[in-house]
């Protein structure tokens, strides 16, 4: 069997190639190569494997060199070239990091590279295999489909068989199939899992491509069965995505911007025979329906990573400069000053699993919801010094304000409700009670019939003159998770899913959110938009991906025999409806009119859920308890800010 290599060059200022020898690795996925074994050498050694054979690298002054046998090249663009080797089969693996050169420097000096314009402009292109032997052609491999039943994980934590088998479950068994047919693979690694793989489907649109919020459940999935390669790669992957170049229109967002999704493309390379290139290709919001950059990206990366750390135990990974790096883009964007009174975050219509015009623009619920989380999980792993200590005080300032305001101004139940009814209006005064000016008829009749006399939620949105009443799931269930909530609120929360089972769970767990906005509503509110018909996909679709988060609210407030009643639901449905993305009527009876089959984060949120409740004790590592270091600093802060009484929610149980 001839041996052959091919160079990698993956061109992020300063750019690396780096060299790899096989025979035909499978590692590069079904259709890519045949089967071997990769032999290569990366950075890290923690990522060490059996089947890859390291050499030491070490770094100088101007970036990657090889101990003894890689070399800069001139010109303007730097290139590693091999200048031999010691055998046959032995190579190099230089994978680019984000200031890699400053590794055992002091993490002090960070701050003055995340304000700098020559770190902002960093970006990462294409990866390029390029032959060296030319004993054997490589075949192109098609454009982002790694996975396939017989994919090779790359030593991701693939257990035997009859370890895993012996009590699952028929539908378990073949949920696992398709998520591991579902993942991607670029430059022979995992890197995540396709949005759908529905065999059958000839239209993709952008189902092939990995999307950020979509792969949380699979990392779910996967870090809860004891595999946590392919959340590495892909948290290591999007951080360098994060410092592309975007623009849309001439006008480009914030540095700390986390594409919505991105795709593994391959094709010829132009000029060299025999040569080809596989990159990513992100999308930022560039080529999404209505062009709304993703807000929640960057928050599910900081949640993701903390999971992480806490399921691995491998907490190496968010110390990284890189990584701290990318941490501190992210708050530079969601904590710029701006022109708000208020501390949750304003966004556009779109920016969330929502992404298509629901009304929804504004300080939605799933936003601060996932903010709050993101903030959580940021001072817990942000490195503490000179040059983080403003940068974390900022933190916890916003996440008490933020508690506080959620707390106090989204939370009803049937005694806010009924003060609402009585509110007086055009008050002009620091001590008005009715703040936001909300008029009493804006109270919808279906809620007075609706709210529970026991229990209560979270509105979907709060603003001037504006109350949006709907129930939405996933802004109520990460207020649970994340502690966003009191505790007697999170109790509310999940009395309220009880009470009105019927409505929000029924035949299919969960409804995005309820009610459907229908008839005029609907017209004004999403512009007519035919995918969102009452109780259609955003409009009050029912979403099996949902599971998970509701399992792990579940177990957290106590009331496992919740998240096994609602899994239950779903697993006698999802198999033999080929797992589909959402089910469309008031009751979840039918399959969504344009759901896509073999979602894949409904595959894996029905096996997140499952091990949720298979292990609940990890589920711990998974939410937060309330915090009373932030509670006192809310109200240090609320007394010093004026010289009133001020009342705060934390010390003051729901009207109940």
């Amino acid at each position: 069997m001839n041996s052959r290599s091919c160079i990698c060059v993956s061109a992020m200022k300063p750019c690396c190639r780096f060299l790899i020898s096989f025979t035909s690795s499978s590692l590069f996925g079904g259709k890519f190569i045949s089967s071997s074994k990769l032999r290569c050498t990366k950075i890290d050694s923690r990522s060490i494997r059996s089947g890859i054979h390291c050499r030491r690298i070490v770094l100088d002054r101007d970036g990657f060199c090889d101990s003894d046998s890689i070399s800069w090249g001139g010109g303007g663009s730097r290139v590693l070239r091999a200048r031999g080797s010691r055998g046959r089969g032995r190579g190099v693996l230089a994978i680019p990091r984000v200031a890699s050169d400053f590794r055992n420097h002091s993490t002090s000096s960070l701050d003055s590279h995340v304000n700098d314009k020559s770190f902002e402009s960093m970006f990462v292109k294409p990866l390029v295999f390029k032959d060296v032997e030319k004993t054997e052609r490589i075949p192109k491999r098609e454009s982002g489909n790694g996975g396939g039943q017989d994919a090779n994980f790359g030593n991701v934590g693939v257990r035997k068989e009859p370890e895993r088998g012996l009590s699952q479950t028929e539908v378990e068994k073949e949920a696992w199939k398709l998520l591991r047919g579902a993942v991607v693979n670029y430059c022979g690694f995992p890197v995540g899992t396709v949005a759908a793989n529905d065999p059958v489907d000839t239209q993709t649109l952008n189902y092939d491509q990995v999307f950020i919020r979509d792969f949380v459940p699979s990392a779910y999935a996967f870090m809860l069965d004891g595999e946590g390669e392919i959340v590495r790669n892909f948290l290591l992957y999007t951080l360098q995505l994060q410092s592309w170049e975007k623009t849309v229109d001439c006008h480009s967002p914030g540095p700390g911007l986390i594409p919505a999704s991105f795709k593994v493309k391959s094709g010829p390379l132009e000029g060299n025979d025999g040569s080809f290139e596989e990159f990513l290709d992100p999308d930022f919001g560039g080529s999404a329906i209505g062009r709304v950059s993703p807000v929640d990206s960057g928050l599910w990366w900081i949640i993701l990573l903390r999971a992480y750390g806490k399921l691995t135990g491998d907490y190496t990974l968010q110390e990284r400069i890189d990584v701290q790096t990318g941490i501190k883009l992210i708050l530079k964007l969601c904590l710029a000053d701006g022109f708000d009174m208020f501390p949750t975050l304003l966004v556009t219509d779109g920016s969330c699993m929502i992404d298509r015009r629901m009304g929804i623009h504004g300080h939605p619920l799933e936003i601060q919801a996932l903010f709050y989380s993101a903030l959580r999980c940021a001072r817990e792993m942000l490195i503490v010094n000179d040059g983080t200590k403003n940068l974390v005080a900022a933190v916890n300032n916003r996440l008490s304000a933020l508690s506080f305001h959620i707390r106090e101004y989204y939370w009803v139940d049937i005694k806010k409700i009924n003060e609402i009814y009585r509110y007086n209006t055009e008050e002009y005064s620091a001590d008005a009670t009715n703040k936001f000016n909300i008029y009493p008829d804006q109270i919808p009749t279906w809620l007075v019939d609706w709210i529970p006399e026991k229990g209560g939620y979270f509105i979907g949105n709060l603003q001037p003159a504006h109350m949006d009443f709907r129930f939405f799931t996933l802004g109520n269930l990460w207020a649970v998770i994340s502690s966003l909530g009191n505790q007697e609120q999170n109790e509310g929360v999940m009395t309220l899913i009880e009470e009105k089972w019927d409505d929000l769970v029924a035949n299919m767990p969960l409804k995005i959110c309820f009610p459907a906005l229908e008839k005029d509503e609907w017209r004004i509110i999403t512009g007519s938009d035919p995918k969102n018909m009452p109780w259609s996909y955003h409009n009050g679709g029912s979403w099996p991906t949902l599971l998970w988060q509701f399992t792990l609210a579940c177990i957290k407030m106590g009331r496992l025999e919740l998240a096994k009643k609602a899994v239950a639901v779903a697993e006698k449905r999802l198999k033999e409806d080929e797992w589909p993305e959402y089910y469309d009527t008031k009751n979840g009876r039918f399959v969504g009119k344009q759901s896509r089959l073999y979602q894949t984060w409904t595959i894996a949120g029905f096996l997140a859920a499952k091990k949720l409740i298979e292990q609940p004790e990890k589920a711990s590592l998974l939410f937060w308890e309330e915090d009373y270091q932030l509670l006192e600093t809310c109200v240090c802060g609320l007394s010093k800010s004026s010289g009133r009484k001020n009342k705060c929610s934390r010390f003051t149980p729901p009207r109940s």
